[in-house]
Order: C-alpha cells, then sequence, then structure tokens
C-alpha cells in the first residue's frame, strides 16, 4: 500500500480557508492564483496584503508554490493532498451520467467487452485516462480442482473458484497415471486447499502437503514444484483496457514536449500502470487517490484514483490517471459508481 505525503502542520481556519480557494481555482482554471484575485472574488474581509501573508507561510509549510513567472500559487502535492482528505466537498454525480454510466453498460452482456466499454466510456465522461482491470484471481476463493488425463504424459487441471472463474492448466508427468489415483490425488488436494485465496495457497502448499510429498506417482511433488505456475494470476493485455490517451494529452500541463512524451510512454508502458494499480489493491477505502510523488517516479506528475469492484469474492479495479490538477470532487463519485455498476453487471 503506497504512503500518503506527510502532512507537516494542522492548519489554522484561515490558512485552510486560503488554501481552498488556491487548490479550487486552479483545477479549474491551470492558472496560478494571486491574493487579490482571492480577496476580490472570495475572501472580501480580508486584504490582499493580508491573503499575500497567508499564502506566504502555506508556501514555507510546503503547501503551496511560487512560479517564477506569475506572482501567483500553486497547490503542491501536499496542498493537494491536505485539499482532498481535509478540505474538499464531493459532488453529487448528476442523474444525466448515472443514467448513461448504466444503460451503455448494461447492453453489453460479454464480460470482456463490458470491461473494454467501460474504459472508453470512463475516458469519454471525466476527461481523463482510464484504466478498467478484470477480476484478479489472487483475490478469489478456491473451490475445487479436478485431474484429467490428457495422454500418457500429460494431465489437465482444472481449477474452479467460488465466483464461476474456471482455471485450465496442463501438466507434464513422468509416466502415466491410473484414473482412480487421479480421482484420489484430487480428492486429497481439494480437501485440503478449499476455502482458501490462490495467494494462501501459494504461501502455505508445501506445508499443508509434507506428510505426503514422497506418495509414489509423484505428483504431489510435481504440484508442490509447479504451485506458482498453477495458483499465480497471469497478467496479460486482455486484462487491462486502456482508454482516453486523447483527453489527458489535451490538458494544459502536457502542452511541454518533454511532459507530452511523458505521457506517451506511460500509456505505452502497461506495465508501469500495472505497478501503479498494486500499489492500491491493498487499502480498504472505496475510493484510494495517490498523488504526484506517492506514485512511482515514472508518474510523479499525475495523479491516479481506483476503486475496486467485487464479483463474488474475485475483484478488479477501476481508475482513473490525470494530472494532479484533476477535478477529484468530481472524479471521486464518478470511479465510485461506475464500479460499483460493473459489480452489479457482471453478478447476473
Amino acid at each position: 500500500m503506497t504512503e500518503h505525503a506527510q502532512i507537516p502542520e494542522n492548519l489554522s481556519s484561515r490558512e485552510e480557508s486560503v488554501l481552498r480557494h488556491v487548490v479550487y481555482n486552479f483545477i479549474q482554471t491551470a492558472i496560478p492564483v494571486g491574493s487579490r484575485f482571492i480577496s476580490k472574488r472570495f475572501e472580501s474581509h480580508l486584504s490582499p496584503a493580508t491573503i499575500r501573508n497567508v499564502m506566504s507561510d502555506l508556501e514555507e509549510a510546503g503547501f503551496l508554490s511560487h512560479p517564477h513567472t506569475s506572482a501567483g500559487r500553486i497547490p503542491t502535492d501536499i496542498g493537494y493532498r491536505y485539499y482532498v482528505d481535509y478540505l474538499m466537498e464531493i459532488e453529487q454525480l448528476t442523474q444525466p451520467d448515472e443514467t448513461t454510466i448504466k444503460d451503455q453498460l448494461a447492453a453489453t452482456s460479454d464480460p470482456t467487452e463490458l470491461l473494454r466499454e467501460t474504459s472508453k466510456l470512463l475516458a469519454k465522461i471525466s476527461h481523463q485516462l482510464s484504466i478498467v482491470t478484470a477480476p484478479q484471481l489472487n483475490s478469489g476463493v478456491f473451490e475445487k480442482l479436478e485431474l484429467v488425463p490428457l495422454s500418457s504424459s500429460k494431465i489437465l487441471v482444472i481449477i474452479s473458484f467460488r465466483s464461476g472463474v474456471v482455471r485450465t492448466i496442463m501438466l507434464e508427468v513422468g509416466a502415466e497415471v491410473r484414473r482412480s489415483v487421479l480421482d484420489q490425488i484430487g480428492r486429497l488436494l481439494n480437501e485440503r486447499l478449499a476455502g482458501l485465496t490462490l495467494q494462501q495457497i501459494r504461501d502455505s502448499f508445501a506445508d499443508r502437503f509434507r506428510d505426503v510429498k514422497n506418495e509414489t506417482t509423484g505428483l504431489i511433488r510435481l504440484f508442490i514444484d509447479s504451485v506458482d505456475q498453477l495458483f499465480t494470476e497471469t497478467r496479460d493485455r486482455e486484462k487491462l483496457h486502456i482508454g482516453g490517451t486523447a483527453n489527458i494529452i489535451e490538458q494544459p500541463e502536457f502542452v511541454d514536449p518533454k511532459k507530452f512524451r511523458s505521457v506517451i510512454e506511460l500509456v505505452e508502458n502497461e506495465e508501469i500502470i500495472v505497478h501503479l494499480l498494486e500499489r492500491h489493491e491493498d487499502n480498504t477505502k472505496n475510493v484510494v487517490v495517490t498523488i504526484g510523488r506517492e506514485n512511482l517516479d515514472t508518474a510523479e506528475e499525475y495523479s491516479l484514483m481506483t476503486a475496486t469492484y467485487d464479483v463474488k469474492g474475485v475483484t478488479g479495479r477501476v481508475g482513473i490517471i490525470g494530472p494532479k490538477r484533476m477535478n477529484y470532487a468530481r472524479m471521486i463519485p464518478l470511479v465510485d459508481f461506475v464500479a460499483k455498476t460493473i459489480a452489479n453487471l457482471l453478478k447476473h
């Protein structure tokens, strides 16, 4: 689980008010926010000089920074973090958006196509880069296993999960094994593995079968040696759906050619996105938000927001990647609603 930026100190109500105005208006305009603007638009009882002093204190404490070419301030990673955790008022998703999401996703019955359509729709509504992962079997609960002979040297291992997902793997065996023996080994495996997740099976398989690892067919030893192949989630292109590349490169932050290239590299290198998502996996919040340097070094220009969806105990993630200036108050309920919608659709 990723660590949040360290908040250096608590803020006074006046400092919080000024910080809220700076972050909110920078999110809306991408233009550094000045003291005169805040005094005129929001805090008329405070002079520009007073607000300037508060801004200076916020800058010294690490919440704001001061671009050389402007008299205004912009939020730092810590400023965004404080805003998201303490100052932001979550917006309610509009009824038209809810209706659009439900109707468009319900029109797709194939699970893979549903996830692909979700990534396109989320990108379209959010105007950010969207990410949707297929349910990850690591979190799935093992139900049963069946061993089927294919030839004198091959068996098919069929693994079923409570969610209804079925996985098949072919194993090479040293010699032909009678069907009755395969059934006996299958029963033993089922007795000792039922109710465990893939992670638990990998971590404890050898200990659970230590007393029978030398049984005469060598099958248990084969399973011990093949535990990673059998009980590890495979990641492939079909499990990760990305949409909205054109949306993110239109953001003002990425006009700079160097930053533009970083976006293209991010989209083309799916391993970076996979690693970013892995850092969210153990978090128990409905929606997880990591900002700037809370992400990997290769993604410190961005914020990542994800929500988990659960399909009978097997989980996947829905999320968006965008500039740190993204509209968190609107994006959080959007990502949360999309995750809940596809969970409901995949359960039926």
